[in-house]
């Protein structure tokens, strides 16, 4: 018999499994009308059998005409609220309550429901006629009780069709006024699929039809990879779509708990006239968000409450539906015992989107009264506390709140809790995050782990040290807390804290979607492809007969803060970011792309401000306009500024802050210029080009970076212009994130001993100072009106003998006790020390630290002293920066001791030094090839000696220029010379020229080491 691998043996081994072991029956269009899109009989065949008093009670009413009836009745509730809503809630027809489907519950105790969910007829038919004009087909559609649900084309590489054809078939073929496509009135989503990949939509539209990606990703869903699916050795490498997606279970828990009809309501300005514009989307769950969510569930349904999660997902992935639907689905999750898991589940985020989207996509699903509550900004921490005790189910809030009612909460054993993070970091480590824990902790649990190890504290109540013991006790994990900590960008801390531990003792995140597979599937744009440097040379000249003394260090960010500031500077790079947006930019996305404008400080983004809106007005230009965005009020020049008061509407209106983001996104404002604002959590599909004037590094550089990338029907790319920042930079700051990121091993808890020995090393305080203050702190009743005064007394001494020290050892010693304070605070989220001489000595540094005498550095103005004379930008780089793949992921190290570090030499110097100084780097009379050769051989002899940075901390300049420096910068030199012969021959065809470039190169490397 010859072998089949035709499209029509696809469609029979899709509908084979589906007739098996999907749960379907064959489906027979006999009784479905084309023109109708419904099989009538069958959903009334679904009504009798489950709801038979119900459809007795209707057949009284409307007699013969029951059936036509039920048809407008369903129809018009279709019409009004969307085939989503019925499947979801029925319809209501004079009095008459009628469930078009029913979901499985999630307890199992009532057999009724059970067996009404059972009932569900899902009918998989091929080849299905749906048109009254044509006769046309699809290749596959399933029903649910007669309403046709999911439409499928599928494709075949042999025959040399592939997901392509299908989109086309869809885009060109199926006319959306056929009441079969209808948007959210029958057809819920649309998938193509090969034998390689699989996309869908929930609209069809013509030629702008969108489709998604809904791919697991090279290794597998979860995993670190790119764009497409893993080898698939048991059949087809996308059966993932009928066997997980596809399945009648699987659908079923996706139209109940996962797919929600989002509603955008936004102002549109045309023709100077301001419009507001509705728009729907249905959202159906991409499969790494439905992954994600299902494994999580799966592993709490198992393993009970108790453990943490970390889910890296890429910026710009769905991060925010994932939370909702995580949200919605942990605060009904039964266990075996059919019993709720959780109590309460948490969310908390600094986002009101993600409050207001959270609320709404819940809501759709399920419509009890109370049972999202939110703790917004007209809320107090009361109002947090009485929705944790009244056990309201979910519960969205920020994490700032929970200090004020850590103490108040009434939290009795067996109370359990989920706390969803929505871009967790290392402020998760802070005082805020250990009081949440404190506030919703199972106390019980680790008091009874308190009293094997203190035998002392009585079985009822503790002893004097209550306050003591409670605190301890929010410490380390808990088995009533679940933490699941959600980011594209995990730091050392966040990864030990939420990760999950491997074998080899290294921390992984739960669940991957990386920024390498959203962006290869196209879910995300790469922001790095389109990527412009521009280096700056100036020469400042001292601009006074006097020559004052100043701190080296302050005086060199003083002229540095000057230049930035500098008129000139502005004017040059303002005409240069205008000019490319109105050259290039502006052509973008249909013509309505956005720039930003990222600034080093509030002043100069007021500064810019202006500057942009003189420019503006004075090249006559009238289609663009700016905002600005930064908070509180900027003095400058005796003029104090606020964003509100320099944010108008053409008309004159002033943009409130909360109306800042709908504002600029209409058409009348196309640049947004911003200090510390708008960098993170901000998502403007249209915002095109970003303009950097500021040091990015790390995960700010990404997250910065990352408002780019949001997609958009009509953008194709994105365009990065960076007057600060070296290319080399930002891919160094980028790619930790790119794929996965995991930490090499936990913490040594022992490293906080090994701080406080140092810290007693200092002779600064005792055990009878800490018992002094820990006494007050720590005593039974209420603060006395003279406790706080007493502890201020205590600290007196104490800080009359750090101030004997001298400068160095007195910046030694406060970095110290910050460290111990830091360590402390992450070790004890950590793990149950129990170590209450520890505590007591983290309480006592807590308030020291507060006492120490802050460096008092006097801000130094120079604007009357110096004057710019040359200034010049060049463009550097012009590129994509590429990222490299490794599917081993990047990995993090914690660190095996704790240093101090050592201060730099503060030294006081002359003006017309630092002014030398800063020339010496950045003189315009150094060429260019001449800057390639010092920038080259410096990283070249960073990164050629690991052990640079300790020859520079441990000796002094002139040992490390004269003695130690001279070979490292020999054999950097002859690397950079054998790789880069026309480059790099200078440096070795003049000895003295050598000897500069070596000796520049030696002071730089030694002052930046010894700051680090």
């Amino acid at each position: 018999m010859a072998f089949e691998d035709t499209e029509k043996r696809f469609e029979e081994d899709i509908e084979t499994y589906l007739l098996t072991e999907g749960g379907y029956v064959k489906g027979n269009q006999a009784n479905y009308d084309k023109e109708k899109a419904i099989d009538i009989h069958q959903l009334i065949g679904f009504i009798q059998e489950t709801q038979e008093k119900a459809w007795v009670r209707y057949k009284k009413i409307y007699g013969e005409q029951a059936s036509k009836q039920l048809y407008k009745r369903l129809n018009d509730e279709i019409d009004s609220n969307g085939v989503l809503h019925v499947l979801r809630n029925g319809i209501t027809d004079r009095g008459v309550k009628l469930k078009i489907a029913f979901f499985r519950p999630e307890s199992t105790l009532n057999e009724k429901t059970i067996q009404n969910y059972q009932s569900n007829k899902f009918a998989v038919t091929r080849q299905f006629a749906y048109s009254t004009a044509n006769n046309n087909s699809l290749d596959m559609v399933l029903s649910l009780n007669g309403i046709p649900i999911v439409a499928m084309e599928l494709k075949n590489q042999i025959k040399g069709q592939s997901v392509e054809h299908g989109k086309k078939q869809f885009m060109y073929d199926r006319d959306p006024r056929e009441k079969l496509f209808q948007f959210n009135k029958r057809v819920l989503v649309y998938f193509v699929a090969d034998l390689n990949e699989v996309w869908m939509t929930t609209k069809l539209d013509g030629k702008e039809t969108f489709f998604l990606p809904f791919n697991q990703g090279t290794n597998g869903a979860g995993e670190v990879g790119g764009a497409g699916n893993p080898e698939n050795l048991d059949g087809y490498i996308t059966s993932y779509l009928w066997e997980k997606v596809l399945q009648k279970d699987s659908l079923m828990n996706i139209i109940h708990r996962f797919m929600h009809l989002e509603v955008k309501k936004q102002k549109v300005v045309k023709k100077r006239r301001e419009l507001n514009k509705v728009s729907s989307k249905l959202i159906f769950p991409r499969f790494h968000q439905l992954d994600a969510v299902r494994k999580l569930v799966h592993t709490v349904r198992l393993k009970g409450s108790g453990d943490n999660y970390l889910i890296q997902h890429s910026a710009g992935s769905g991060k925010s539906n994932s939370i909702a639907w995580l949200a919605y689905h942990l605060a009904s999750l039964h266990g075996d015992d059919d019993k709720s898991i959780f109590n309460s589940v948490i969310v908390v985020t600094d986002r009101t989107v993600l409050d207001r989207q959270l609320q709404d996509t819940i809501s759709s699903f399920d419509h009890t009264d109370g049972l999202v509550e939110t703790i917004g900004e007209r809320k107090t921490s009361r109002d947090l506390k009485n929705a944790i005790n009244d056990g309201k189910r979910i519960i969205i809030t920020t994490l700032q709140k929970f200090p004020v009612i850590y103490e108040e909460v009434d939290v009795n054993q067996g109370n359990r809790f989920a706390v969803l993070v929505d871009e967790a970091h290392s402020s998760q480590t802070g005082t805020s995050a250990k009081k949440l824990k404190a506030a919703l902790a199972d106390t019980e649990e680790a008091l009874r782990e308190y009293a094997e190890l203190e035998a002392e504290i009585e079985e009822n109540t503790p002893d004097q040290e209550d306050k003591l013991v409670q605190e301890l006790l929010s410490h380390g994990s808990h088995d009533n807390l679940s933490f699941f900590a959600f980011t594209a960008t995990p730091k050392e801390k966040t990864l030990e804290m939420f990760g999950t531990k491997q074998s080899d003792d290294s921390f992984r995140p739960f669940h991957i979607y990386s920024m390498r597979q959203a962006i290869e599937e196209g879910f995300i744009l790469d922001v790095l492809q389109n990527y412009m440097t521009y280096q700056m040379s100036y020469k400042i000249a001292k601009n006074t007969p006097d020559n004052p003394e100043l701190s080296t260090t302050q005086g060199v960010k003083a002229i540095r803060r000057y230049q930035s500031l500098h008129p000139h500077n502005l004017q040059q790079k303002t005409a240069i970011m205008i000019e490319h947006f109105r050259n290039v930019t502006q052509h973008e996305i249909g013509g309505r792309a956005k720039a930003m404008v990222v600034t080093a400080s509030r002043l100069h983004a007021v500064r810019y401000f202006f500057e942009f809106k003189r420019y503006i007005e004075n090249k006559g230009y009238d289609d663009m306009d700016v905002l600005v965005a930064f908070s509180g009020t900027v003095q400058d020049e005796n003029k104090e500024y606020t964003e509100e008061q320099l944010n108008k509407t053409k008309d004159g209106k002033r943009v409130k802050e909360n109306q800042l983001k709908e504002t600029f996104h209409t058409d009348e404002f196309n640049v947004l210029v911003v200090a510390e604002k708008y960098q993170t959590g901000f998502d403007e599909p249209l915002l095109h080009t970003m303009f950097v004037d500021k040091k990015l590094s790390g995960v700010k550089a990404v997250q910065t970076l990352s408002r780019l990338n949001r997609t958009h029907p009509n953008k194709n790319n994105t365009f990065i212009l960076d007057f600060v920042n070296e290319a080399e930079d930002i891919q160094k700051a980028f790619q930790p994130f790119y794929e996965v990121t995991e930490l090499d091993k936990e913490i040594d808890v022992n490293l906080i001993y090994d701080t406080k020995t140092k810290l007693r090393n200092y002779k600064i305080y005792n055990d009878q100072d800490i018992k002094k203050l820990t006494k007050i702190y720590l005593k039974n009743g209420n603060q006395s009106d003279k406790d706080l005064g007493r502890i201020a007394s205590h600290l007196v001494p104490i800080i009359k003998r750090y101030e004997e020290l001298d400068e160095q050892q007195r910046y030694e010693f406060r970095v110290t006790v910050r460290n111990f304070n830091k360590w402390y605070s992450y070790i004890t989220q950590l793990t149950r020390m129990f170590d209450k001489e520890l505590h007591e000595e983290f309480i006592f540094n807590s308030y020291l630290i507060k006492f120490i005498p802050k460096n008092s550095t006097e801000k130094i103005d120079i604007e009357d002293k110096v004057k710019l004379e040359y200034y010049k930008l060049e463009q550097t780089f012009n590129g994509d920066i590429a990222l490299e793949k490794n599917t081993n992921g990047y990995q993090l190290s914690n660190p095996d001791n704790v240093e101090t570090g050592i201060k730099p030499p503060e030294d006081d110097d002359l003006l017309e030094n630092i002014v030398r100084r800063v020339n010496e780097k950045y003189d315009g009379k150094i060429s260019e090839s001449d800057r390639v050769i010092i920038d080259g051989v410096t990283r070249k002899a960073k990164e050629s000696n690991d052990r640079l940075k300790s020859l520079a901390r441990n000796n002094d300049e002139e040992m490390f220029e004269k003695s130690l420096f001279p070979g490292v910068f020999e054999k950097a030199s002859q690397d950079l010379y054998m790789e880069q012969m026309d480059s790099y021959s200078k440096l070795f065809e003049d000895k003295s020229y050598y000897n500069t470039i070596m000796m520049a190169v030696a002071k730089e490397i030694y002052k930046e080491l010894r700051s680090e």
